[in-house]
């Protein structure tokens, strides 16, 4: 296989109303692909939708050759999440955070050990482990929750605006990891609509425009986002 991805005819409604129309793209493995377009586009309702928690009317997602509808417990151990929010459990210290995704991806105690001392120290946040999430600051919960989402070898990493909450350090180092992990073979799929900033990190762009896609290409190729016009006033 050379996707790892595969995305094929995909509708989605939410009440009625029709939020993805026939979406069908594909993500090769060792490869970073940014999902375009203004807010409202689609974006994160694609993510939604991969993650299984929006469901879908019809189509096809197949993540590193496993069928969404066929086996989902196998589907989603293929990937990772960063967010544009944290989503933390406000009964778990931090620590137990990374232990609680050590044990869902069956990570062995030590190599989840050393995962977590590395980044802990990367993001510099060594001091925050026994704390609770509503002791930290939005950037630290962040920092918690990217951290949460690098631990496990994944097929795929998803990432819903990348960076959002990051100071300047935080944000170079999770570019450097990410380059990294493509280089290892990990796709990546992040939505975005500020293409511009993160152009250099990616090979390809989906934009969609109104919940389909208007163009697939290579990121050299990428124009810009076109002024939304105002509809009848």
């Amino acid at each position: 296989m050379s996707n790892c991805l595969e995305i094929d005819g995909l509708h989605l409604s939410i009440k009625k109303v029709k939020i993805l129309n026939d979406i069908s793209f594909s993500v090769p493995y060792g490869k970073i692909t940014a999902l375009v377009g203004h807010n409202g586009a689609g974006k994160s309702t694609i993510m939604k939708a991969i993650m299984g928690w929006q469901e879908k009317e019809d189509g096809k997602i197949v993540l590193d050759g496993v069928n969404q509808d066929e086996e989902f417990l196998k589907f989603k151990t293929r990937f990772s999440l960063i967010p544009e929010e944290p989503l933390l459990t406000s009964e778990l210290t931090v620590y137990q955070h990374f232990q609680l995704y050590g044990t869902s991806y069956r990570m062995d105690e030590e190599t989840l050990k050393e995962k977590v001392d590395y980044y802990m120290k990367a993001f510099e946040i060594q001091d925050k482990m026994n704390e609770f999430p509503e002791e930290l600051s939005k950037g630290m919960r962040q920092k918690v929750q990217t951290i949460c989402a690098l631990l496990p070898d994944v097929p795929l990493l998803l990432i819903d605006e990348p960076f959002m909450g990051l100071d300047i350090y935080a944000a170079q180092f999770l570019i450097d990891e990410l380059k990294k992990r493509k280089e290892q073979g990990t796709s990546i799929l992040l939505t975005t609509h500020q293409l511009e900033k993160v152009k250099d990190l990616c090979d390809q762009y989906v934009l969609l425009s109104n919940g389909s896609i208007s163009e697939v290409g290579n990121i050299d190729d990428f124009q810009g986002l076109k002024r939304r016009m105002v509809e009848d006033a």
